[in-house]
């Protein structure tokens, strides 16, 4: 299941993912907003994102102005690792190489034709584990050199 969030500058690309998830047969829960009327990226992006931390949906996609935003409120969740990701090549490589479980997307800076290929790639590379997994499982600990 993949959580679905986005705030006002999002809005148009979460109503349009949901049709491009639908004809990729991904099931998804929408963690709002209802509609493109003004509202703060915390409050979507926290709600989507302990969906995942605590097991209720596998992975996430995230939607703000420019990503980065979502993406900061998703890496405080346990469990979390969001990526911004702007081009296919970084959603495969955060997918690949950091386990990323959530992508965010900003809707101001990237085209829908390009978030198209970029939701594809995530939605179909896989994590190769490895020297990878080592690293991955240094993110959520506070193991120091």
């Amino acid at each position: 299941m993949i959580a679905l969030a986005s705030d006002h500058a999002g809005f148009e690309y979460k109503e349009k993912l949901k049709t491009l998830l639908d004809e990729l047969h991904q099931p998804y829960r929408d963690f709002g907003p209802p509609t493109g009327a003004r509202t703060d990226y915390p409050d979507w992006g926290h709600l989507a994102s302990e969906a995942i931390s605590t097991g209720q949906c596998d992975r996430g996609i995230l939607i703000c102005g420019t990503g980065i935003g979502m993406s900061i409120v998703a890496n405080k969740h346990k469990g979390v690792r969001a990526a911004a990701c702007e081009s296919a090549s970084a959603a495969r490589l955060a997918r690949q190489h950091n386990d990323a479980n959530v992508l965010t997307l900003g809707e101001r800076l990237t085209g829908w034709e390009a978030v198209i290929d970029i939701v594809k790639m995530f939605l179909s590379a896989t994590f190769e584990g490895g020297r990878h997994a080592e690293r991955v499982s240094k993110i959520h600990s506070l193991t120091k050199l």
